[in-house]
């Protein structure tokens, strides 16, 4: 485990941009997987793989570049890395980009699926708040994306699953 966690690293300080990307892609296919074997209990047989093919597309092409993005413009937005300044990203994260991701997020994944965004959008976010209070004081920028995208996988898988039930 310590040797794959030293060669993630050695890749994330050669790679960071990619790495972030491909990380976000893979988490939130995790998350379908989860929400398929887990929480719908289809059974590997019954495996939607053109689904979890699907939303790690989304994770790839959206949720990485997105989010990788977001977090290089909110560190020159709020400077320092004080418990004030990781509260203040936290609040414009929360108060300012996480709707409007969200909102997006739900509208490409209803549009990829033929669902409404209104029977995701009612299920937002409890967990978000303090673990990005705890990502913007102890976690460099660099690894922002990948923590987030590691407690996403519960949200992803959620989030899956309600996109995707018919």
């Amino acid at each position: 485990m310590a040797g794959l966690w030293r060669t993630y690293q050695a890749l994330m300080n050669k790679y960071p941009w990619t790495v972030q990307i491909v990380t976000a892609g893979s988490l939130v296919g995790v998350g379908d997987v989860i929400s398929q074997q887990v929480i719908e209990r289809r059974g590997l047989a019954q495996h939607n793989v053109r689904r979890t093919a699907r939303m790690m597309s989304i994770g790839f092409c959206f949720v990485g570049p997105v989010i990788g993005s977001w977090y290089k413009v909110l560190d020159k937005l709020v400077v320092g890395g004080s418990k004030s300044a990781a509260m203040k990203k936290m609040l414009v994260d929360q108060l300012c980009f996480a709707p409007c991701f969200l909102g997006a997020f739900l509208c490409i994944t209803g549009a990829l699926n033929g669902l409404t965004v209104e029977e995701n959008v009612a299920k937002l976010k409890r967990l978000w708040p303090p673990v990005q209070i705890a990502n913007f004081y102890f976690i460099p920028l660099h690894h922002r994306l990948a923590v987030v995208q590691v407690v996403a996988v519960a949200w992803n898988s959620y989030l899956t699953w309600k996109a995707n039930k018919m």
